[in-house]
C-alpha cells in the first residue's frame, strides 16, 4: 500500500496549526488567570501548544494514511484515533479531479478528489501525492483497471509513470482551447456571485461604514441635507457595483485562464485555473444530458457555452457539481460542432409552442405591471413620490416581453434524443439521450389547463433535474403533450433494447480481439 507525499505533512500542519492555535487562543482569553488583564505568556503558551498539535496530529494522519489500487477497488484506510477502511468499487469511480494551487504548484504535489456515482459528496481525498502519482491515478482508476507490477525503487517507478504520461498525452486530442479574446468577453460579462459579497465587504471598510466618505466633496458641497444623504446613497451603489464587477472579472478570468479541453479515448479531459489549477474527467458513459447556452450579451457577440451534466454530482460543491462546463465560452458554431462530437444530434429544428401560449405570458405579465403599479401608488401615499403612474409606462414593454418567451421555447423529438429549448436572457438548449431517460411527466397547472396547455419533463440522473432544470417543453398543446410522453417512452424502451444487443456484441468483439485470450491465440498458432 502506498502513502501520500512527504510533503503533505508540511502543507497540511500549517492549515492544521493556524486553525488548533487560533482555538487555543481564544481558550486562552476565556481562561487566563488574574482580574488586571490577559496573562500574555499563558496565552502564547497555549498558542503554541495548539499549534504543536495541530503538526503532530498532521504527521500522525500522514503515518496512518494508506491507499491501494486493485484489479476491483480504490482501498484507503485513514484515521487518526479511530481507523476507517473503505473500498471503492472502480466501476463506481464517476470522476477523478486533480487540484493545485500555487504553493502546490512549487512543491509538484496536487489534490487528487474522487467521486462515485450516486454520491453526494467527494468520497476519497488524497491530500497530497506527486503530480505524476495524481495523474496516473485519475488515469488508472478512470480505465477501471490496473498496471503491471511497479518496481519498489521509486526512482524506477517514477520513470515508468512519467513515461506512461506522456504516452497518453500523445493519444489526447485538442477538442478546445480559450482564446484570450474570448477570455476577455468573458470576464467582463460575467457576474460572480460571489463577487458582491466581496465588493461589500471592500465597501464597508473602505468607507468606514459611513457611505458618505466615499462621496467627493466638492459633489455634496452646497446640496441640502436630505439631498446629501440620497446622493451619498446612490454614489455608494455605484460604487459598490463597480467594485463587485471588477472583483467578478477578476475570479472568472483566473478560474477559467489556461482552459483546454481534450478527448481521450472515450473521456473528455479538462483543466483549467491561474491560482488554483483544476483538472479533470467528463466520461462518454456518464453524461446525461448536454446544454448549450447563449446568454445575453453573449449571444450579440455570437459566443455560447457548452455544460455537460453528469449523474452522481451535488449542486453548490466546488465548481458547480453536476454540471461540469466543457466549453465556457466560443463561437456558437463551434460549441455545437462539439456537443454533437459528444452526442451526435441531428439538426436543431424546434417545434413552437401554440399561440395562446404567447396569450398566458401577456396575462402574467400584465398582473406583474398591475401589481407595481399598485405598489407605486402605495408608496406614493406615504412619500413625496406623488407619479406613482409612470409605472403603468411598462404596459407597453408586455407584448415584447410575452413574445420573446414564446419565440425562445421549443422542443424536438428525434430518433435518438429530445432537445427542449427555454429562455430569454439566458436561452439553454438541452439535448438529452433517450436511454438517459428516468421518468417522463405530464404536468398542466391549474392555468395551464384553462388554456389547455400542459409541460412535458425528460428527467434524468443528473443533479440538476432536482433544482428545476431537468429538459421540459414548456407550454405546449395538452393533447400534443400527451403524444410527446408516449414517443419519448417508446424511444426510451426502443434504444435500450438497442443498447443491450449491442452490449453482448461488443464484448465478443473485444474478446476475439483480445491477444491474452486462449482461443486467439490457439487460432493464430494454427498452421491451418
Amino acid at each position: 500500500m502506498k502513502k501520500l507525499h512527504p510533503a503533505s505533512v508540511a502543507v497540511r500542519s500549517l492549515s492544521r496549526s493556524l486553525n488548533t492555535g487560533f482555538v487555543f487562543f481564544i481558550i486562552g482569553v476565556v481562561v487566563s488567570p488574574g482580574g488586571n488583564g490577559m496573562d500574555l505568556l499563558s496565552i502564547v503558551g497555549l498558542v503554541v501548544l495548539g499549534i504543536i498539535t495541530g503538526i503532530v496530529y498532521e504527521f500522525a494522519y500522514y503515518q496512518r494514511f494508506r491507499y491501494e489500487l486493485t484489479a476491483d477497488t480504490f482501498d484507503v484506510t485513514s484515521g487518526v484515533l479511530s481507523r476507517r477502511t473503505r473500498e471503492l468499487p472502480l466501476g463506481r469511480v464517476q470522476n477523478v479531479d486533480i487540484r493545485q494551487n500555487v504553493v502546490d504548484r512549487l512543491l509538484g504535489i496536487a489534490a487528487v478528489h474522487i467521486e462515485t456515482a450516486g454520491g453526494g459528496e467527494t468520497e476519497v481525498s488524497l491530500r497530497y501525492v506527486s503530480e505524476t502519482e495524481a495523474h496516473r491515478l485519475r488515469r488508472q482508476l478512470r480505465q477501471g483497471t490496473r498496471t503491471e507490477a511497479e518496481d519498489t525503487d521509486s526512482l524506477e517507478g517514477e520513470e515508468a509513470a512519467v513515461g506512461s504520461t506522456a504516452e497518453t498525452a500523445e493519444e489526447e486530442e485538442l477538442l478546445f482551447e480559450i482564446q484570450p479574446r474570448e477570455l476577455v468577453i468573458l470576464s467582463v460579462f460575467t457576474i460572480d456571485p460571489g463577487a458582491s459579497v466581496l465588493g461589500g465587504i471592500a465597501l464597508s471598510f473602505a468607507s468606514g461604514f459611513d457611505p458618505t466618505t466615499l462621496v467627493p466633496a466638492d459633489r455634496i458641497s452646497g446640496l441640502p441635507g436630505p439631498a446629501t444623504g440620497a446622493f451619498a446613497l446612490v454614489w455608494a451603489i455605484l460604487v459598490f457595483l463597480l467594485a463587485a464587477w471588477l472583483i467578478s472579472a477578476i475570479l472568472t478570468f483566473t478560474r477559467y485562464y489556461g482552459f483546454r479541453l481534450t478527448r481521450s479515448g472515450d473521456e473528455l479531459y479538462y483543466e483549467r485555473g491561474l491560482l488554483q489549477h483544476y483538472s479533470g474527467t467528463i466520461p462518454f458513459e456518464k453524461v446525461q444530458a448536454l446544454t448549450i447556452s447563449e446568454a445575453i450579451p453573449f449571444r450579440w457577440f455570437g459566443y455560447a457555452a457548452l455544460s455537460v451534466e453528469t449523474a452522481g454530482y451535488a449542486p453548490g460543491q466546488s465548481d458547480s457539481r453536476g454540471t461540469e462546463s466543457a466549453i465556457p465560452l466560443a463561437d456558437a458554431d463551434r460549441v455545437v460542432a462539439l456537443a454533437r462530437a459528444i452526442e451526435p444530434f441531428g439538426p436543431i429544428d424546434l417545434e413552437s409552442p401554440p399561440r395562446r401560449a404567447r396569450e398566458r405570458y401577456a396575462v402574467r405579465y400584465l398582473l406583474v405591471v398591475a401589481a407595481s403599479v399598485a405598489g407605486a401608488f402605495a408608496v406614493a401615499r406615504y412619500t413625496p413620490l406623488d407619479r406613482w403612474y409612470i409605472a403603468a409606462v411598462l404596459v407597453a414593454v408586455v407584448p415584447v416581453a410575452a413574445h420573446l418567451k414564446w419565440t425562445n421555447r421549443g422542443f424536438h423529438t428525434g430518433e435518438r434524443y429530445v432537445l427542449t429549448q427555454t429562455g430569454f436572457w439566458r436561452r439553454t438548449t438541452k439535448i438529452v439521450p433517450y436511454y438517459r431517460v428516468q421518468a417522463v411527466l405530464h404536468e398542466a397547472t391549474i392555468f395551464q389547463r384553462r388554456r389547455h396547455l400542459a409541460s412535458v419533463t425528460a428527467d434524468t440522473a443528473s443533479s440538476a433535474s432536482f433544482f428545476g432544470r431537468a429538459a421540459t417543453a414548456h407550454d405546449i398543446d395538452a393533447d400534443r403533450g400527451l403524444e410527446v410522453q408516449a414517443a419519448i417512452e417508446k424511444q426510451l424502451q426502443e434504444r435500450l433494447r438497442v443498447r443491450k444487443r449491442q452490449q453482448p456484441a461488443d464484448r465478443w468483439a473485444q474478446d476475439s480481439s483480445d491477444p491474452t485470450d486462449d482461443t486467439s491465440m490457439v487460432d493464430n498458432d494454427d498452421p491451418c
